[in-house]
Protein backbone atom coordinates (compact mmCIF):
# COMPACT_ATOMS: atom_id res chain seq x y z
CA UNK A 1 0.00 0.00 0.00
CA UNK A 2 1.51 3.49 -0.92
CA UNK A 3 -1.13 6.23 0.10
CA UNK A 4 1.06 8.72 -1.63
CA UNK A 5 -0.88 7.62 -4.93
CA UNK A 6 -4.18 8.84 -3.29
CA UNK A 7 -5.51 12.00 -4.88
CA UNK A 8 -6.81 14.96 -3.47
CA UNK A 9 -9.64 14.60 -5.63
CA UNK A 10 -10.70 10.86 -3.69
CA UNK A 11 -10.57 12.21 -0.38
CA UNK A 12 -12.79 15.24 -1.47
CA UNK A 13 -15.28 12.76 -2.36
CA UNK A 14 -14.83 10.09 0.37
CA UNK A 15 -15.34 13.28 3.04
CA UNK A 16 -18.55 14.27 1.77
CA UNK A 17 -19.66 10.73 1.18
CA UNK A 18 -18.91 10.95 5.76
CA UNK A 19 -20.54 13.99 5.81
CA UNK A 20 -23.72 13.51 4.02
CA UNK A 21 -23.96 9.52 4.49
CA UNK A 22 -25.56 9.24 1.14
CA UNK A 23 -23.70 8.92 -2.15
CA UNK A 24 -26.65 10.08 -4.06
CA UNK A 25 -26.34 13.89 -2.36
CA UNK A 26 -22.64 13.57 -2.45
CA UNK A 27 -22.90 13.22 -6.35
CA UNK A 28 -24.94 16.21 -6.44
CA UNK A 29 -22.67 18.60 -4.37
CA UNK A 30 -20.00 17.63 -6.48
CA UNK A 31 -21.33 17.49 -10.00
CA UNK A 32 -20.99 13.70 -10.42
CA UNK A 33 -22.82 10.61 -11.00
CA UNK A 34 -23.51 8.65 -8.61
CA UNK A 35 -21.65 5.62 -10.16
CA UNK A 36 -18.72 7.52 -10.40
CA UNK A 37 -18.88 8.59 -6.62
CA UNK A 38 -19.37 4.99 -6.18
CA UNK A 39 -16.39 4.07 -8.18
CA UNK A 40 -14.09 6.54 -6.66
CA UNK A 41 -14.78 4.91 -3.07
CA UNK A 42 -13.88 2.13 -4.44
CA UNK A 43 -10.67 3.04 -5.62
CA UNK A 44 -10.02 4.20 -2.33
CA UNK A 45 -10.90 1.36 -0.75
CA UNK A 46 -8.40 -0.64 -2.98
CA UNK A 47 -5.43 1.89 -2.72
CA UNK A 48 -6.19 1.89 1.72
CA UNK A 49 -6.71 -1.97 1.76
CA UNK A 50 -9.22 -1.52 4.33
CA UNK A 51 -12.89 -1.07 4.14
CA UNK A 52 -13.74 2.23 4.40
CA UNK A 53 -17.88 2.16 4.60
CA UNK A 54 -20.45 -0.65 4.45
CA UNK A 55 -24.37 -0.56 4.23
CA UNK A 56 -25.84 -2.11 6.34
CA UNK A 57 -29.63 -2.18 6.38
CA UNK A 58 -29.78 0.04 3.38
CA UNK A 59 -28.02 2.70 5.53
CA UNK A 60 -24.43 3.65 4.72
CA UNK A 61 -22.07 3.24 7.84
CA UNK A 62 -18.63 4.59 8.25
CA UNK A 63 -15.36 1.94 9.32
CA UNK A 64 -13.27 2.50 12.20
CA UNK A 65 -10.70 2.60 9.43
CA UNK A 66 -12.86 5.47 7.67
CA UNK A 67 -13.58 7.14 10.69
CA UNK A 68 -9.63 7.80 11.68
CA UNK A 69 -9.11 8.42 7.16
CA UNK A 70 -11.67 10.82 7.87
CA UNK A 71 -10.15 12.93 10.76
CA UNK A 72 -6.99 12.50 9.15
CA UNK A 73 -8.37 13.90 5.82
CA UNK A 74 -9.67 17.01 7.94
CA UNK A 75 -6.45 18.02 9.23
CA UNK A 76 -4.98 17.96 6.04
CA UNK A 77 -7.67 20.03 4.20
CA UNK A 78 -7.20 22.17 7.40
CA UNK A 79 -3.36 23.02 6.69
CA UNK A 80 -4.43 23.48 2.96
CA UNK A 81 -6.86 25.83 3.85
CA UNK A 82 -4.36 27.56 5.99
CA UNK A 83 -1.79 27.44 2.69
CA UNK A 84 -4.23 29.13 0.57
CA UNK A 85 -5.01 31.41 3.17
CA UNK A 86 -1.09 32.46 3.43
CA UNK A 87 -0.69 32.42 -0.92
CA UNK A 88 -4.14 35.23 -0.34
CA UNK A 89 -2.14 37.25 1.45
CA UNK A 90 1.12 36.46 0.07
CA UNK A 91 0.05 38.00 -3.22
CA UNK A 92 -1.86 40.54 -1.90
CA UNK A 93 1.69 41.97 -0.34
CA UNK A 94 0.47 41.10 3.48
CA UNK A 95 3.13 38.39 3.56
CA UNK A 96 6.84 37.18 2.38
CA UNK A 97 9.92 39.61 1.79
CA UNK A 98 11.02 42.90 0.21
CA UNK A 99 14.38 43.27 -0.22
CA UNK A 100 15.78 46.59 -1.15
CA UNK A 101 18.95 47.52 -1.15
CA UNK A 102 19.90 51.62 -1.32
CA UNK A 103 22.80 54.54 -1.44
CA UNK A 104 23.80 55.78 1.83
CA UNK A 105 21.68 59.14 1.56
CA UNK A 106 19.01 57.25 0.84
CA UNK A 107 19.32 55.55 4.26
CA UNK A 108 18.00 59.13 6.06
CA UNK A 109 14.79 59.42 3.76
CA UNK A 110 13.27 55.73 3.20
CA UNK A 111 12.65 55.15 6.67
CA UNK A 112 9.71 57.83 6.53
CA UNK A 113 8.16 55.23 4.21
CA UNK A 114 9.14 52.22 5.49
CA UNK A 115 8.09 52.54 8.93
CA UNK A 116 4.06 53.19 8.22
CA UNK A 117 4.17 50.64 5.61
CA UNK A 118 5.62 48.09 7.75
CA UNK A 119 2.98 49.13 10.37
CA UNK A 120 0.16 48.27 8.20
CA UNK A 121 1.66 45.34 6.57
CA UNK A 122 3.64 43.60 9.86
CA UNK A 123 4.11 40.31 8.26
CA UNK A 124 6.10 41.99 5.64
CA UNK A 125 9.73 41.09 6.39
CA UNK A 126 11.87 44.40 5.19
CA UNK A 127 15.61 43.66 4.98
CA UNK A 128 17.92 46.30 3.78
CA UNK A 129 21.30 47.16 2.29
CA UNK A 130 22.91 50.38 2.49
CA UNK A 131 26.45 51.00 0.62
CA UNK A 132 27.82 53.79 -1.69
CA UNK A 133 26.70 53.90 -5.12
CA UNK A 134 29.42 51.11 -6.84
CA UNK A 135 28.51 48.67 -3.64
CA UNK A 136 24.26 48.92 -4.71
CA UNK A 137 25.41 48.97 -8.10
CA UNK A 138 27.47 45.74 -7.52
CA UNK A 139 23.85 43.81 -5.86
CA UNK A 140 21.97 45.46 -8.76
CA UNK A 141 24.32 43.54 -11.54
CA UNK A 142 23.81 40.32 -9.24
CA UNK A 143 20.12 40.53 -8.97
CA UNK A 144 20.43 40.15 -5.01
CA UNK A 145 17.77 42.65 -4.24
CA UNK A 146 13.39 43.57 -5.70
CA UNK A 147 14.27 47.50 -5.23
CA UNK A 148 17.58 49.27 -5.39
CA UNK A 149 17.27 53.07 -4.55
CA UNK A 150 20.14 54.91 -6.81
CA UNK A 151 20.40 58.58 -7.64
CA UNK A 152 21.89 57.89 -10.74
CA UNK A 153 20.55 54.33 -11.99
CA UNK A 154 22.78 52.26 -14.15
CA UNK A 155 21.77 53.17 -17.75
CA UNK A 156 21.53 48.88 -18.24
CA UNK A 157 18.62 47.30 -20.82
CA UNK A 158 17.53 45.09 -17.78
CA UNK A 159 16.84 48.31 -15.26
CA UNK A 160 13.41 49.66 -14.85
CA UNK A 161 13.56 53.21 -12.76
CA UNK A 162 11.19 55.74 -11.73
CA UNK A 163 11.97 59.28 -9.59
CA UNK A 164 10.23 59.73 -6.70
CA UNK A 165 12.46 62.16 -4.84
CA UNK A 166 14.97 65.44 -6.01
CA UNK A 167 18.05 65.44 -3.77
CA UNK A 168 19.80 68.93 -3.82
CA UNK A 169 23.26 69.58 -2.54
CA UNK A 170 24.40 71.80 0.09
CA UNK A 171 27.82 73.39 1.00
CA UNK A 172 28.51 73.63 5.07
CA UNK A 173 31.21 75.33 6.79
CA UNK A 174 32.31 75.89 10.10
CA UNK A 175 30.16 78.68 11.77
CA UNK A 176 33.36 80.99 11.87
CA UNK A 177 34.61 80.50 8.54
CA UNK A 178 35.86 83.21 6.70
CA UNK A 179 33.70 82.94 3.74
CA UNK A 180 30.59 83.50 5.80
CA UNK A 181 31.75 87.59 5.84
CA UNK A 182 32.30 87.41 1.64
CA UNK A 183 29.60 89.09 -0.48
CA UNK A 184 28.74 86.52 -3.62
CA UNK A 185 30.43 83.29 -3.24
CA UNK A 186 31.66 81.57 -6.37
CA UNK A 187 32.96 78.08 -6.16
CA UNK A 188 36.06 79.35 -7.54
CA UNK A 189 36.47 80.74 -3.90
CA UNK A 190 35.96 77.52 -2.11
CA UNK A 191 39.28 75.82 -4.03
CA UNK A 192 41.82 77.18 -1.50
CA UNK A 193 39.91 75.25 1.44
CA UNK A 194 40.03 71.82 2.77
CA UNK A 195 36.73 69.56 1.13
CA UNK A 196 35.73 66.63 3.53
CA UNK A 197 34.65 64.16 0.73
CA UNK A 198 33.11 60.78 0.83
CA UNK A 199 34.67 57.69 -0.56
CA UNK A 200 35.50 57.12 -4.08
CA UNK A 201 32.18 55.23 -5.37
CA UNK A 202 29.74 57.81 -3.32
CA UNK A 203 27.19 59.89 -5.84
CA UNK A 204 27.56 63.10 -4.28
CA UNK A 205 31.59 62.73 -4.88
CA UNK A 206 30.94 61.85 -8.67
CA UNK A 207 29.20 64.89 -8.79
CA UNK A 208 31.30 66.93 -7.27
CA UNK A 209 34.22 65.95 -9.28
CA UNK A 210 32.38 66.01 -12.17
CA UNK A 211 31.39 69.74 -11.67
CA UNK A 212 34.87 70.80 -10.91
CA UNK A 213 35.70 68.98 -14.31
CA UNK A 214 33.21 70.95 -16.42
CA UNK A 215 34.61 74.11 -14.76
CA UNK A 216 38.62 73.43 -15.02
CA UNK A 217 38.57 74.01 -10.80
CA UNK A 218 41.28 71.76 -8.75
CA UNK A 219 40.95 71.15 -5.22
CA UNK A 220 43.95 72.25 -3.13
CA UNK A 221 43.17 69.99 -0.06
CA UNK A 222 40.51 66.76 -0.02
CA UNK A 223 40.44 65.06 3.21
CA UNK A 224 38.23 61.37 2.17
CA UNK A 225 35.73 60.57 5.20
CA UNK A 226 33.64 57.45 5.50
CA UNK A 227 29.76 58.69 6.56
CA UNK A 228 27.78 61.88 5.88
CA UNK A 229 28.35 61.85 10.33
CA UNK A 230 31.41 62.05 10.06
CA UNK A 231 31.30 65.33 7.67
CA UNK A 232 29.15 67.10 9.75
CA UNK A 233 31.14 66.46 12.70
CA UNK A 234 34.35 67.24 11.29
CA UNK A 235 33.00 70.65 9.65
CA UNK A 236 31.23 71.53 12.90
CA UNK A 237 34.61 70.77 14.56
CA UNK A 238 36.50 73.58 11.91
CA UNK A 239 38.17 70.61 10.49
CA UNK A 240 37.00 71.63 6.13
CA UNK A 241 34.00 72.96 4.29
CA UNK A 242 31.51 70.03 2.48
CA UNK A 243 28.66 69.53 0.20
CA UNK A 244 26.30 67.03 2.01
CA UNK A 245 22.69 66.15 0.44
CA UNK A 246 19.84 68.01 1.63
CA UNK A 247 18.31 65.20 3.31
CA UNK A 248 21.02 64.25 5.27
CA UNK A 249 21.08 67.73 7.21
CA UNK A 250 18.82 68.21 10.51
CA UNK A 251 17.01 71.00 10.17
CA UNK A 252 17.93 71.80 13.92
CA UNK A 253 21.33 71.42 13.87
CA UNK A 254 23.05 74.70 14.46
CA UNK A 255 27.10 73.39 15.03
CA UNK A 256 27.53 74.45 11.23
CA UNK A 257 26.42 76.95 8.59
CA UNK A 258 25.21 76.29 4.87
CA UNK A 259 26.82 78.95 2.38
CA UNK A 260 25.32 79.87 -0.91
CA UNK A 261 27.53 79.93 -3.98
CA UNK A 262 26.12 82.29 -6.47
CA UNK A 263 27.03 80.21 -9.47
CA UNK A 264 26.73 76.56 -8.22
CA UNK A 265 23.62 74.44 -8.24
CA UNK A 266 24.44 70.65 -7.88
CA UNK A 267 21.32 67.82 -7.54
CA UNK A 268 20.55 64.79 -8.42
CA UNK A 269 17.28 62.87 -8.08
CA UNK A 270 16.32 59.78 -6.47
CA UNK A 271 15.07 56.76 -8.18
CA UNK A 272 13.47 53.45 -7.36
CA UNK A 273 15.35 50.74 -9.48
CA UNK A 274 13.98 47.45 -10.35
CA UNK A 275 15.44 44.80 -13.08
CA UNK A 276 12.88 43.80 -15.92
CA UNK A 277 14.89 39.86 -15.56
CA UNK A 278 14.27 39.16 -12.45
CA UNK A 279 11.18 38.07 -9.80
CA UNK A 280 9.91 40.62 -7.86
CA UNK A 281 8.27 39.75 -5.17
CA UNK A 282 4.28 40.65 -3.94
CA UNK A 283 5.54 42.30 -1.31
CA UNK A 284 8.02 44.58 -3.06
CA UNK A 285 5.40 45.21 -5.15
CA UNK A 286 2.99 46.01 -2.44
CA UNK A 287 5.75 48.69 -0.60
CA UNK A 288 6.15 50.32 -4.35
CA UNK A 289 2.27 50.74 -4.96
CA UNK A 290 1.90 52.17 -1.23
CA UNK A 291 5.24 54.41 -1.93
CA UNK A 292 3.13 55.97 -5.33
CA UNK A 293 -0.41 56.74 -3.51
CA UNK A 294 2.07 58.07 -0.47
CA UNK A 295 5.45 59.92 -1.30
CA UNK A 296 3.48 63.50 -0.63
CA UNK A 297 2.22 62.44 2.89
CA UNK A 298 5.11 61.07 4.34
CA UNK A 299 7.70 62.94 2.53
CA UNK A 300 8.29 66.91 1.87
CA UNK A 301 6.22 67.72 -0.63
CA UNK A 302 8.43 70.66 -1.87
CA UNK A 303 10.97 67.43 -3.16
CA UNK A 304 8.92 65.00 -3.99
CA UNK A 305 9.16 63.87 -7.67
CA UNK A 306 6.71 60.82 -8.05
CA UNK A 307 6.88 59.11 -11.28
CA UNK A 308 6.54 55.73 -9.24
CA UNK A 309 3.79 55.16 -12.42
CA UNK A 310 6.39 54.70 -14.85
CA UNK A 311 7.02 51.20 -13.07
CA UNK A 312 5.48 48.20 -14.07
CA UNK A 313 4.24 46.81 -10.78
CA UNK A 314 1.72 44.10 -11.74
CA UNK A 315 3.10 41.08 -12.14
CA UNK A 316 3.46 38.96 -15.43
CA UNK A 317 0.91 36.53 -16.45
Amino acid sequence: MDLRHISFRLLEVFMSVVKTRSLSETARQLYLTQPTVSLQIKRLQEEIGEPLITMQQQKLQVTEAGLELFRTCKQVFAHFEDYQDFLAELRGGERGRCKIAMVNTAQYILPKLLGPYSNLHPHVELPLEIGNREEVLARFERGEDDIYVFSHPPSLEQAQAARFLHNPLEFIVPNNHPLLNKKNVTLADLMPYRFLLRENGSATRMLFESELQSRGLVLSDGVKMASNEAIRVAVSSGMGISLLSHHVLPKDDNSYTKLHVIDTDIASQWYFVMRTDRHISHAARSFLKFAQANLEHYLDTKWVRNELHRLHLEPKS
